[in-house]
Order: C-alpha cells, then sequence, then structure tokens
C-alpha cells in the first residue's frame, strides 16, 4: 500500500468535498456520491453521515476498493478502518474546523454513533494509476 504525496494531501484534505465511488462485486464503479473529507497530518479520513448504515460506508465493508475525486486528484482508493480515541479525536477537531460554518451539519458528524464510521482513505496504486 502507498501513501499520499504531500500534493495529493493538499488538495484532497483542502477539497470541500470529495466524490466517492465504491466497487461492485464484479470489479465496476458506483456511481459517485458526494461526501465530506478531512486531513489529519498524512492521513485522509471520511465518515458516514449516518453511521455505518450509510451505504456507501456498508458497500466499503464489504468491498473496500473505490475511486476518489477531489481537489484535482482522480485515484482509485482502499478504505480501512484504521482509527483510534485519539485520532477520532482529532477528525472530530478537523470537521468542526473545516466545516465550521455549517455547525447543524458538523455536529452529528462528531458523536460516537457516527465517529464509528470513520474510514481512512489509502491510496490504491494495483491499478497502475
Amino acid at each position: 500500500m502507498s501513501t499520499w504525496t504531500e500534493r495529493e494531501l493538499e488538495a484532497i484534505g483542502g477539497a470541500s468535498e470529495l466524490r466517492i465511488s465504491t466497487r461492485r462485486a464484479d470489479g465496476s464503479l458506483r456511481n459517485p456520491i458526494t461526501i465530506w473529507v478531512v486531513r489529519d497530518g498524512d492521513d485522509i479520513y471520511v465518515r458516514g453521515y449516518r453511521g455505518r448504515s450509510t451505504t456507501w460506508f456498508r458497500h466499503l465493508l464489504s468491498l473496500p476498493g473505490g475511486h476518489i475525486r477531489a481537489g484535482g486528484v482522480d485515484h482509485d482508493a482502499v478504505f480501512t478502518e484504521e482509527t483510534n480515541a485519539a485520532v477520532n479525536d482529532r477528525i472530530d477537531e478537523a470537521y468542526r474546523s473545516k466545516y465550521r460554518r455549517y455547525p447543524d451539519l458538523v455536529a452529528p458528524k462528531v458523536i460516537e454513533t457516527i465517529r464509528t464510521a470513520t474510514l481512512k482513505v489509502l491510496p490504491d496504486d494495483r491499478s497502475g494509476q
């Protein structure tokens, strides 16, 4: 597994939204949906707005590969549940800071049931991108 370049981290982390396409069992991509994205150091994270019942989140649990577009970055990605309480606290703060002009939408993103639907986004270079 590779890591994001600094340019990619800045572009994805600085984008207000990320377009994510999950994969079907046959490898084809589903239609993209738009979600919020935050950066924590050298890592990129997303959360399901409705927690673990969010459709795209459930798709990624069953088949963790997909494709993202944000800030000019267009890349295959894999998604993992690599978080802990300290990381989730920083992700909460990143959501509050980045999306502070939407306090009513941020508030649900930082409650415990939603924190459990946090995924780390990693570049997937197996496809040659």
